[in-house]
């Protein structure tokens, strides 16, 4: 009992290291206080469970904001039951720990349904001294230091020190030297909504006109300006069938890249357009949020929450779109797709400029916006990439390629940032080695567990 008590424990402190407290220094004393749960525990299994749901229960509560408690504890459950494999530690030795939860955790990131990688251990690194190691092996090599760190402190109180456990953090000891071409002006554009939700564009044209008046207001003060960026679902009627909002995106005199809703055909597609009065480019959103965007299973989901039969189904795009902006090459990224692995890698070696549009109203004040700006944070480390984050309601924000926040907005109001930001076309490390950054970090993660097997022998 006393060790299950330490699992839920461990679980629990994890999830501190996340937005919105941010305490990233605790990720790896409560990985090792589970790390030493768990090699005591004669229920192993149990042991696992405990302290995932603790984790995930604690960590994604703002998911049961506006659908209530059911969905949010399917997700949890669900989630947890992938941490279950830890318990074969009791056969393969402690040493495997890291190894397995780092498997497991590129396991949540593509099953099911495409996968929900929101609980990453490295998406709770952004403000580590180590949190530059994403930038070589990815997030998933962040998330294996947390981990090897954990096994280290586990270690280091059994009066054992295995050298190859911090052998990774020696990469902090190679320059990374990433070089800015040239910048571009931009106004983000924050128009907040009137009511926070699942209806949160109830009132038609109502999001639109707060990101119309706020872009006006911010052109006064900065029209020298190369694009403005609006976020997802910033236009909430479809602009290709409202002569009115028509109308309206082409009287300004600037780029827009904004979010919006565009229906063809019978189809719907949660949309980034490039739009000027001179032509629009458009980009479909291509990873849909599960039970948001559609619902799988739906004569399921309908008998779990009567809120699934108010969701209808949008179609995804099938294939990544540059905006070209001047000497800009501009990827948009939309909400969800933020915590896609094959996206973000296909964005950065085309674009040498990210943005990521998002809304967060459905959401309301809850810890999710703080969240999704800490994985933005590490996807620009991970990218060596300068990444422009929009919302309607908050956090947005101007990220540099080292993951430093240059400034934000607060959340619930509305507000504008104007950014010089810099456009870089040279690869990380991470995006040269491509998949090898995922299997050179397992294969060392073998290596570990391995030399402590053979040790303990």
């Amino acid at each position: 009992m006393v060790n299950l008590l330490i699992s839920a424990f461990s679980g629990l402190l994890l999830s501190t290291a996340f937005a919105p407290l941010s305490l990233w220094f605790i990720a790896p004393f409560a990985v090792a206080l589970h790390i030493f749960a768990i090699d005591r525990s004669q229920k192993k299994l149990l042991s696992a469970l405990v302290f995932a749901l603790a984790f995930n229960l604690n960590l994604l509560h703002w998911t049961s904001i506006y659908v209530g408690s059911t969905p949010w504890i399917i997700l949890a459950i669900g989630l947890s039951l992938l941490y279950l494999p830890l318990a074969l530690t009791g056969r393969w030795g402690i040493a495997s720990y890291p190894f397995i939860f780092i498997a497991m955790e590129q396991v949540r990131n593509i099953f099911p349904f495409g996968g929900f990688g929101w609980a990453r251990l490295a998406y709770s690194q952004a403000d580590a001294p180590y949190a530059m190691i994403a930038s070589y092996g990815g997030a998933a090599g962040l998330s294996a230091c947390v981990v090897l760190l954990a096994l280290l402190i586990f270690f280091v109180f059994n009066k054992k020190l295995p050298v190859l456990i911090i052998a990774p953090l020696l990469l902090l000891t190679l320059p990374l030297n990433v070089t800015e071409a040239s910048a571009m002006k931009v106004l983000l554009i924050q128009g907040n909504v009137p009511n926070y939700g699942l209806d949160f564009n109830a009132r038609a044209k109502a999001v639109f006109y707060n990101h119309v008046s706020e872009s006006n207001r911010a052109l006064v003060q900065f029209p020298d300006v190369d694009f403005l960026l609006w976020p997802e679902n910033a236009v909430d009627v479809d602009p290709f069938q409202n002569k009115d909002v028509n109308d309206e995106l082409n009287s300004f005199n600037k780029p827009l890249i904004l979010g919006a809703i565009v229906n063809k055909g019978g189809q719907s597609f949660n949309s980034s357009i490039l739009w000027s009065n001179k032509q629009q480019i458009i980009y479909n959103k291509q990873h849909l949020t599960p039970f948001g965007e559609y619902i799988p299973l739906r004569s399921l989901a309908t008998k779990i929450s009567p809120l699934a039969s108010q969701v209808s189904d949008f179609t995804p795009g099938n294939s990544q779109v540059i905006f070209k902006i001047n000497s800009g090459k501009i990827v948009p990224i939309i909400c969800y797709e933020l915590i896609d692995d094959s996206l973000l890698e296909s964005a950065a070696n085309s674009a040498n400029l990210i943005v990521v549009q998002t809304n967060s109203a459905t959401f309301g004040m809850s810890a999710e916006s703080a969240q999704q700006l800490s994985i933005t944070r590490i996807r620009a480390i991970e990218h060596s990439r300068n990444i422009l984050s929009v919302s309607t309601t908050g956090f947005s924000a101007v990220i540099d390629h080292s993951g430093k926040i240059i400034k934000s907005t607060k959340m619930g109001v509305a507000d504008h940032l104007y950014a010089e930001v810099g456009l870089i076309d040279q690869l990380s490390m991470r995006d040269r080695l491509g998949d090898w950054a995922l299997i050179i970090t397992l294969i060392w993660l073998l290596l570990v567990a391995r030399r402590a097997y053979v040790y303990r022998r």
